[in-house]
């Protein structure tokens, strides 16, 4: 286990367990493969605006988020909490199973360089297994469920259409079991998970489980990525 006692102050390791997204052996599990898929038939088309944001589950945040810091046109990427209230949006509840959040990633992009439908391909492609259902590799529960929080009708509408389209390509060898969900709120998880990837890269469960969905992002879509990553901090 590495030590966060720089970010938390004073907590002992042995609290800091209860933080981590799995303590399961990495061993035991293999890096989820990426997938090509095709580019969601029903999209918004790119245009010069504002920022958007886009909200997705896909197991561990800390994966999820390290992928989204590569991808260009994003503009700031935040670990979370999306689908249950403020009263138990802290990592210590949620990771027992005790809400009906999930772990989420924000994405703050330019809708001029990234639709809502390249945001999707890319969380289907390499951000995670949309087939297994209520886990990613070693992480078991709800709290790690593949879940798509919409913030308005358009990304439902583009969201269910292009779940719909992969099912019927038999993209994957199962059925996508991604569940699309109204969000309702989305609440920052605490500062220690923040570009947890970037500050931890030697961590075992990071080069095990994310480090290859970040190669498989350069691989399975070399226009998407860049290099040099965004942080938390990058767009306030």
């Amino acid at each position: 286990m590495i030590r966060l006692s720089r970010w938390i102050g004073g907590v002992a390791l042995a609290l800091i367990a209860a933080a981590l997204c799995s303590e399961i052996p990495t061993g035991a599990f293999a890096a989820e493969e990426a997938v090509v898929v095709p580019a969601p038939a029903l999209d918004n088309p790119k245009a010069a605006g504002p920022l958007q944001t886009a909200v997705v589950a896909g197991g561990c945040f800390w994966g999820v988020h390290g992928v989204y810091q590569h991808v260009r046109g994003t503009r700031q990427v935040l670990s979370g909490y999306s689908g249950g209230t403020k009263a138990t949006a802290d990592y210590e509840t949620v990771s027992r199973g005790e809400s009906a959040h999930a772990e989420s990633v924000e994405i703050r992009f330019d809708p001029n360089e990234l639709s809502y439908g390249d945001i999707l391909q890319i969380y289907f492609s390499v951000a995670h297994d949309p087939t297994q259902l209520n886990r990613q590799g070693p992480d078991v529960g709800t709290q790690y469920r593949s879940a798509i929080f919409y913030a308005d009708e358009s990304q439902r509408r583009i969201a269910e259409a292009y779940i719909a389209q992969l099912d019927r390509a038999k993209v994957f060898r199962r059925a996508i079991v991604t569940r699309v969900e109204r969000l309702t709120a989305f609440y920052p998880a605490e500062a220690y998970h923040q570009d947890f990837l970037i500050k931890n890269p030697s961590y075992p469960y990071i080069v095990v489980n994310d480090l290859p969905k970040i190669a498989n992002l350069k691989s399975v879509l070399p226009a998407r990525y860049r290099e040099q990553p965004v942080t938390a901090q990058s767009a306030r």
